[in-house]
């Protein structure tokens, strides 16, 4: 099955969207199930239960600013 360039480009414009609906999707489904999840709120990674109860799990370190091209490799 072939679809249109017209209907891809469509398509394609709408993936971020598509992609914040899944993850609030996933985010409530996993509160719902009574697991807890993380999230990235301000400087820290906080646990959330399924109450609404928050826990610091640690201070996140600053963003990386990033250059379109830039390389980088992770040192294990």
């Amino acid at each position: 099955m072939s679809i249109s360039e017209e209907a891809m480009l469509f398509l394609e414009e709408h993936i971020p969207d598509l992609a914040a609906i899944a993850v609030k999707q996933a985010y409530w489904q996993a509160l719902a199930s009574g697991s807890s999840v993380l999230m990235c709120e301000g400087e820290n990674l906080v646990e959330i239960h399924p109450d609404g109860t928050k826990r610091i799990i640690k201070k996140l370190p600053p963003p990386v600013p990033m250059i379109k091209g830039l390389r980088l490799t992770i040192d294990t």
